[in-house]
């Protein structure tokens, strides 16, 4: 999850990916208009697969799915045998739409101790709650440091509630979730 500073923190984080990644679901606060524009240019800069998640879009390796943005959340559902792509109508959550805590909260349910959660630069504290659930659950979770971050708000709210387990700078994350998927 991300905002303020977020898509040249996505950038710096997929361009780092391998090609065969897990299936990887993205929420960054932007105008719907935009989502389109940003995931062709991750798709162009980075290893795996980056394209705009549609309804009950299935999540297979080697994808990045980026929420589209503006009146809908963007949430996880299915089972380990096969996840697939939620988009649901619904209210603001932490004052966005869609919510990075909505999809956190959903990945906790629906996968658990088998995610990642990573909470990148961003105002505000969506996420936090979010990756505090995905915590609990067992997830690897990361908050982005304060150094290499545009706004601290978003990661800065998760690691006061105790839910980043690794804090790291922007640069090293990618080497954080996959050391530990190995």
């Amino acid at each position: 999850g991300s905002s303020t500073g977020g898509v040249e923190a996505l950038h710096a984080v997929l361009s780092a990916f391998p090609r065969d990644c897990p299936p990887t679901v993205i929420v960054q606060h932007v105008n719907a208009r935009f989502a389109p524009s940003i995931a062709q240019s991750l798709d162009q800069a980075c290893p795996p697969r980056v394209l705009i998640a549609e309804p009950d879009m299935p999540l297979r390796p080697g994808h990045v799915y980026l929420a589209p943005g503006d009146d809908r959340h963007l949430t996880v559902s299915g089972t380990s045998s096969g996840f697939h792509a939620r988009l649901r109508p619904g209210q603001p959550i932490s004052g966005h739409m869609p919510s990075v805590d909505a999809l956190f909260l959903s990945v906790a349910e629906k996968v658990g101790a088998a995610a990642a959660g990573i909470l990148l630069t961003g105002m505000g504290s969506d996420g936090a709650q979010g990756l505090l659930a995905m915590h609990r659950a067992g997830a690897l979770t990361i908050a982005q440091d304060e150094a290499t971050c545009t706004v601290f708000g978003m990661p800065r709210a998760a690691i006061a509630l105790g839910a980043a387990g690794v804090v790291a700078p922007l640069t090293s994350i990618p080497a954080q979730i996959f050391r530990m998927a190995a």
